[in-house]
C-alpha cells in the first residue's frame, strides 16, 4: 500500500461525517471535484472501496466504517495531544459540538459562556451531524436524542419545535415556494422534511442550513426552522401550526472522564443556564 498523509485521512473524515462532497466542500474550501478525485486516489491507494456512491450522498461501505473507527480514535489522540500542550501553556481548551442553529444562538450570547475573566479558550464545531465524544473528538456535545454509550454523561435540556416561516412582507405569490438544503445535506430532520413533504415546490436549494433563514428574510419562499431561531425575528412570520412530527427533546453530553475538569464544567453550567432560562422559547411557546 501506498504511503497515505494524514490530510487525505482529514478529507475521508470530513466526507464520512458530512455525507457528501457538497458538505466536506463547505468544510474545507475545496472544490467538490476535487475531493471526489482525492477520495478515488485514496480508495486505490488502500485497495478496497471506501464508499456507495448516489444521487443522495456517500456512504459508508463496511471498509469504510471500519477506517473511520480507526481515524477517530487517531484523530482524539491528535487533540488530546493538542489540548495537553495548551493546558501546558496554562491556556486549557474547551471544544463544543453542535448543530447550526443553536451555535448561531450561542455566538450572539457569547458573554453568556465565556466572560472576560475565564482563562480558558473555546473551539466550536458546527455541523448538523450527531456530536461525538467517544473518542474525545469534542468536550460538549448537543444531541437531539439521550445517549445510550456509557462512557457519556448526560443533561437534558428540553424539547425544540420547529414551524415554517416567510418573511412578513413577502409578495402572496411565494405561498407555494419552498427552501431546502440540498438532499444530500438534509442530514436532520428538519432538513429532510421539506424533500418528503413538498418536494414538487422546493423554489432554492442550498448547501448548508444558515442561508435558510437568510433567504425567507429576503422573501425568495418559505423554510422550516427551529422556533427559537423563526420567533425571535419579528421580520418573519409563521406559516401554519408548529410541524409536530419535527419536535424532538435535546440533551448536553460530555464524557464521564473529563466532565468534572473545571473549565468543561463550567461551560457546560453556563450552557445548560442559557438553554433552560429560554425553555419556552425553544419549545416553540413564543413569549
Amino acid at each position: 500500500m501506498k504511503n497515505i498523509n494524514w490530510y487525505a485521512y482529514e478529507l475521508f473524515l470530513q466526507v464520512a461525517r458530512l455525507g457528501g462532497l457538497s458538505g466536506a466542500s463547505g468544510a474545507t474550501g475545496l472544490s467538490p471535484a476535487t475531493i471526489g478525485r482525492r477520495m478515488l486516489d485514496l480508495e486505490e491507494a488502500i485497495g478496497r472501496p471506501l464508499f456507495s456512491r448516489s444521487r443522495t450522498g456517500y456512504q459508508l461501505t463496511a471498509d469504510g466504517s471500519a477506517l473511520f473507527s480507526q481515524l477517530l480514535e487517531m484523530e482524539g489522540v491528535a487533540r488530546r495531544v493538542e489540548s495537553w500542550k495548551h493546558e501546558g501553556a496554562g491556556t486549557p481548551l474547551v471544544r463544543i459540538a453542535c448543530g447550526t442553529w443553536l451555535a448561531w444562538m450561542l455566538t450572539r450570547n457569547f458573554a453568556d459562556i465565556r466572560t472576560e475573566r475565564d482563562e480558558f479558550r473555546l473551539d466550536f464545531f458546527i455541523a448538523e451531524r450527531r456530536a461525538s465524544l467517544a473518542h474525545r473528538e469534542s468536550d460538549i456535545g448537543i444531541r437531539a436524542f439521550e445517549p445510550e454509550e456509557p462512557n457519556l454523561a448526560a443533561i437534558k435540556l428540553g424539547e425544540v419545535a420547529y414551524a415554517a416561516y416567510r418573511a412578513r412582507n413577502a409578495h402572496p405569490s411565494i405561498a407555494e415556494r419552498w427552501l431546502a438544503v440540498a438532499e444530500e445535506d438534509a442530514i436532520s430532520n428538519y432538513l429532510r422534511w421539506p424533500h418528503q413533504e413538498r418536494a414538487g415546490q422546493i423554489a432554492v436549494t442550498v448547501n448548508r442550513p444558515r442561508s435558510l433563514r437568510d433567504l425567507a428574510l429576503g422573501g425568495a419562499g418559505t423554510a422550516v426552522l427551529p422556533c427559537f431561531i423563526g420567533d425571535q425575528d419579528m421580520r418573519l412570520e409563521r406559516v401554519g401550526d408548529e410541524i409536530a412530527s419535527l419536535r424532538h427533546r435535546q440533551w448536553i453530553v460530555m464524557n464521564n472522564d473529563d466532565r468534572h475538569r473545571r473549565e468543561i464544567r463550567t461551560v457546560a453550567d453556563r450552557m445548560v443556564k442559557f438553554v433552560k432560562d429560554r425553555t419556552q422559547l425553544f419549545a416553540g411557546q413564543r413569549p
